[in-house]
């Protein structure tokens, strides 16, 4: 499997704290069956985001890796915050923020309410050439007092990532609700761990993968777990496994930023 959003990197932000959290937490990784880790530091007002500083952790890490024979391939991206500055610095730069420099943007929302203007947002970021990947929606109280607020990001190309420990439980009743009415509707692209620790998040996918691959099918769950973000990882476009549900059948007339995404999923 592939976790996209992990934040594995040791000592820059609220994940791992050390180089040997960062060892353990990735061996219970290659223990769950993942060979793939973004690497998701958060990029926000609390957190200094430095690229070069990242890359080189992420090298030590590797070396690290590889001297316990943990068969593990590490990459890098953010977890995305929606200020000012970093919208301008993305708009500049789109290689910057995104899964490996390759167009993947993991977007988090605020933990309450929505900014304003963000369909406007998105649209600015796909026009820069960035693919918005909203992360864990489900866990969203806005969201989840009314999801349809997703449904013009979504025809405008948004893809969408549910943490795999929502979808299990870990997350409260509220958020597991979400996720499965998520994917009943086929809105989600991929499952991640949004690791954090060995403790209280640590880096769990296969429960999750299994619950979807018995309720959906095996193929779905491969979908979300290994074909969407290997894609991802790779900077690769996807063909979606089940057309999302609940988009086509209340499309009026296309905005402007669908017409735009429209365009561009045919190149």
């Amino acid at each position: 499997m592939i976790d996209i959003h992990h934040h594995l990197l040791p000592g820059l932000d609220d994940g791992s704290d050390s180089m040997e959290t960062s060892v353990e937490m990735a061996r219970l990784a290659v223990a769950e069956g993942i060979t793939h880790i973004v690497c998701t530091p958060h990029a926000n007002n609390y957190y200094t985001f430095d690229p070069e500083a990242n890359a080189a952790k992420a090298d030590e890490l590797r070396e690290r890796l590889a001297a316990e024979s943990l068969p593990l391939t590490l990459g890098l991206g953010c977890d995305f915050h929606l200020s000012f500055d970093n919208i301008q610095l993305a708009l500049t730069d789109s290689k910057r923020f995104s899964i490996n420099g390759l167009g993947y943007l993991l977007v988090e929302l605020p933990d309450f309410g929505l900014p304003p203007g963000l369909t406007e947002t998105y649209f600015q970021l796909r026009l820069a050439g960035m693919t918005p990947v909203l992360t864990h929606p489900e866990r969203n109280p806005t969201l989840q007092k009314d999801s349809s607020r997703m449904i013009d990001w979504l025809r405008g190309g948004m893809l969408v990532q549910v943490t795999a420990d929502a979808l299990t439980g870990h997350k409260g009743k509220r958020a597991q609700q979400m996720a499965f009415e998520l994917l009943d509707k086929r809105w989600v692209h991929f499952l991640a761990s949004d690791a954090h620790n060995l403790g209280s998040r640590p880096p769990r996918m296969r429960e999750a993968h299994d619950l979807v691959a018995k309720k959906y099918g095996a193929d779905y769950a491969r979908s979300l777990c290994v074909t969407n973000p290997l894609a991802v990882f790779q900077g690769k476009s996807f063909t979606v496994e089940d057309q999302p549900r609940g988009l086509v059948e209340e499309q009026k007339d296309p905005t402007l930023w669908q017409r735009f995404t429209a365009r561009l999923h045919h190149r």
